[in-house]
């Protein structure tokens, strides 16, 4: 399929309730609201395409985005070229769930995403992080150095309730998932979750609301989830 079939397909697939639902977390036009379920038929056809994965990133439309990060294929991708599709992630659903997601399936997933976290950039820090739950919650134990991810554990706990928005919902996000799928810093992760408390979020909102770390792992370890790795990053 070449970007017009694809971008025809996607069109004849979005709906109005998902459109809005985008709309709302962020996305803004163009998009069709293409559910992700819906995507899979032609994700399976086209398996992977890099060159037409770049075309469809390159639209602007959110949806042709998101089909871009499926049938990437991103060990074909550059540090360059991540910094790239970074640099169009408009929103949190492009930065942490396609971004992210497909970074984490390279071997520069970690240099790239310590890279961001430490950007300053709202989205920037927010894919960083996304990208070390990703990893965490796919890879083996024995590909991360653990005194790193102490460390990390520290710098979250020391500037979590200072950071930028997206930022805090990651950082939030990495403190459980080294606590339930990093399971030798379980331990120190439940006792950082409990020394940063809850997370105030949306204060530009009508209501804000509170976010814990510690909440979620208790309910990861009510359903035995110690250990958890799931077996493919990208659907």
């Amino acid at each position: 399929m070449n970007v017009n079939e694809v971008m025809q397909e996607l069109e004849a697939l979005g709906t109005e309730r998902t459109k809005k639902i985008y709309l709302s977390n962020g996305a803004h036009e163009p998009l069709f609201g293409v559910a992700t379920g819906a995507m899979k038929p032609m994700a399976k056809q086209i398996k992977k395409d890099q060159p037409l994965a770049e075309q469809l990133y390159a639209t602007g439309n959110y949806d042709a985005m998101y089909f871009a990060g499926v049938i990437a294929d991103p060990k074909a991708m550059s540090p360059a070229d991540f910094e790239r599709w970074m640099d169009a992630a408009y929103f949190y659903m492009l930065s942490d769930y396609v971004v992210a997601v497909t970074l984490a399936e390279t071997d520069i997933a970690q240099d790239v995403a310590d890279s961001w976290i430490v950007s300053g950039e709202e989205l920037r820090m927010s894919g960083g992080w996304s990208c070390y739950c990703w990893l965490l919650g796919s890879r083996k134990d024995a590909e991360f150095e653990e005194d790193k991810l102490r460390q990390m554990l520290a710098q979250v706990e020391q500037t979590i309730h200072t950071a930028p928005e997206r930022a805090k919902i990651a950082m939030n996000l990495f403190i459980y998932t080294v606590a339930i799928s990093y399971v030798s810093l379980h331990d120190l992760a439940v006792e950082t979750a409990k020394k940063v408390g809850p997370v105030q979020v949306g204060q530009d909102k009508p209501k804000s609301k509170l976010i814990s770390a510690s909440d979620n792992i208790q309910k990861a370890m009510d359903r035995n989830q110690l250990g958890f790795k799931r077996k493919y990053v990208r659907c």
